[in-house]
């Protein structure tokens, strides 16, 4: 974005605070989305996980300071909403979180939304075997193609860490597909 802090004025400015939320929301809506949606796997819990994101990231732009990035704030956010809703469905459900995303893997094939092929769900489950940090790493790089740089400012973890957990995920997810 060309001026992110005259954007982020416009945001908190109630007379342009309209027009500048409808320029956010499509500017990122979709990019988030799908960052959630790798993360839940459900499109109605990413759909919900998406209006949380967005309503924390209204009510809680005058507390931005401008550290990092504006989209690295907000899926900074949206990581932690998603990872709140898996953390209270698996405690909801009394399981662990690797037994709740093997659920959501199982639900993934009866999914209408879900259009991918044997491959691509075959990726899935790999990536749910994961622990949930390299979960993350890898969807960010792999799906989304985040740089390391912001990624780190995402996740507030060194670059050479991210590196390190994309290529460990890399290792246990070819591994898997061998064997599977």
């Amino acid at each position: 974005m060309q001026d992110e802090k005259a954007f982020i004025l416009e945001l908190l400015n109630p007379k342009t605070q309209n027009v500048a939320f409808q320029k956010l929301l499509q500017l990122y809506q979709k990019p988030l989305y799908y960052h959630i949606r790798n993360m839940v796997l459900n499109h109605e819990d990413a759909d919900d996980v998406l209006q949380n994101t967005m309503l924390k990231v209204f009510r809680n732009l005058k507390n931005f300071k401008g550290e990092s990035k504006l989209y690295s704030w907000m899926y900074r956010i949206a990581t932690n909403e998603a990872l709140t809703l898996l953390q209270q469905r698996a405690k909801k459900q009394g399981i662990s979180n690797v037994e709740a995303q093997q659920k959501a893997i199982e639900k993934l094939e009866s999914d209408v939304y879900f259009e991918g092929t044997e491959l691509q769900l075959q990726l899935q489950k790999a990536i749910a075997t994961l622990p949930q940090k390299q979960q993350i790493v890898f969807t960010m790089r792999y799906f989304e193609e985040i740089k390391y740089e912001e990624m780190s400012d995402i996740l507030n973890t060194s670059v050479g860490a991210l590196k390190a957990s994309y290529h460990i995920a890399v290792k246990k997810i070819e591994d898997f597909l061998k064997t599977n």
